[in-house]
């Protein structure tokens, strides 16, 4: 890397972008404990086990919104001297966590659910449920329309993710609406527990979607095959690149790491070979904006032992 990004490296847009992660989470967790409160009294008044899939989840919200405020804080602390790459990584571990509690709501939930089939209760003052409920969604896409901000200023994927999980929300809370409406205007008493029930199976492939996603960035995973065409064509476009090869990408939740060689005429000059370089840093950082650039560049047509080829090799 011998050129800065400029779009990391502005001090002033650093700061903005670390002070908007970390006022999503103050935000989410604060949001949550509201939602807590009304819900545990609401339930408590209806014996509704949909709005008690509800609590729980609210409940669960909270834990993760203070993991995740746990996260962001530590992967927005500067590289150092332990952790040259930063940080980023706590935000998928915050994530994978989030994951965790959201997947164990679920199964709860199922098993309360079964219950209420296997033991039907009446839901009672279902007016004071939905009352609740309302203001949940007036609440919860507050947040929500704040955390789209944030994410579209900063590309967190911790945010991201509670965000993915409070948009199930707002159609939970609707479902839970019409549940609870059920139970005014009809004595069938399954109409809550098979909302409840869908919730959950809501909340388990939530769950299933954010792990699978902070995995990725845990074990080190490509960037997307249109991604790394787009890294590649971008290299390409300069007429004095014959080729690129052992091209290598991660994304460590709040950058995106890419390294690849770089072929050039053997008889270029180290200077050349270094201009060449930084003028497609700068061309890679302003298609990825997070981005850490790492360019090897070599002869063109010599022949090295090659990443690309051991993994030819092992495809076969």
């Amino acid at each position: 890397m011998t050129v800065a990004n400029p779009y990391r490296n502005d001090p002033s847009g650093a700061l903005q972008q670390t002070g908007l992660r970390r006022l999503a989470t103050y935000a989410s967790l604060g949001t949550a404990l509201t939602l807590i409160v009304i819900k545990l009294i609401a339930f408590l008044l209806t014996d509704s086990v949909s709005l008690l899939a509800s609590l729980i989840d609210s409940t669960i919200d909270a834990f993760s919104s203070l993991i995740i405020m746990v996260g962001v804080y530590h992967a927005t602390q500067p590289p150092d001297k332990e952790h040259r790459y930063g940080h980023g990584k706590y935000e998928a571990i915050a994530s994978l966590t989030q994951a965790m509690f959201i997947a164990g709501s679920g199964v709860f939930l199922v098993y309360e659910s079964l219950q209420r089939f296997v033991h039907p209760q009446s839901v009672h003052h279902p007016m004071i449920g939905i009352g609740v409920m309302v203001a949940s969604i007036v609440l919860t896409l507050a947040l929500v329309i704040f955390q789209h901000y944030v994410i579209r200023k900063t590309d967190s994927v911790a945010i991201a993710s509670d965000s993915i999980h409070y948009k199930g929300d707002l159609l939970m809370n609707l479902a839970v609406i019409v549940a609870l409406a059920s139970g005014s205007y009809t004595s069938w008493p399954y109409v809550d527990p098979i909302i409840a029930l869908a919730i959950a199976g809501f909340l388990l492939y939530g769950a299933w979607g954010i792990g699978k996603q902070s995995i990725d960035i845990l074990v080190d995973r490509e960037l997307p095959d249109e991604d790394r065409q787009k890294i590649t064509e971008i290299v390409l476009e300069h007429d004095r690149v014959r080729d690129i090869h052992d091209l290598r990408t991660r994304n460590s939740g709040l950058h995106l790491f890419i390294e690849f060689h770089m072929e050039v005429d053997h008889h270029m000059n180290i200077l050349e070979a270094h201009d060449i370089t930084e003028t497609i840093e700068a061309k890679l950082h302003r298609a990825f904006p997070t981005s850490e650039v790492v360019i090897h560049p070599e002869p063109y047509g010599i022949q090295d032992d090659r990443l690309d080829d051991r993994i030819a090799d092992s495809d076969e």
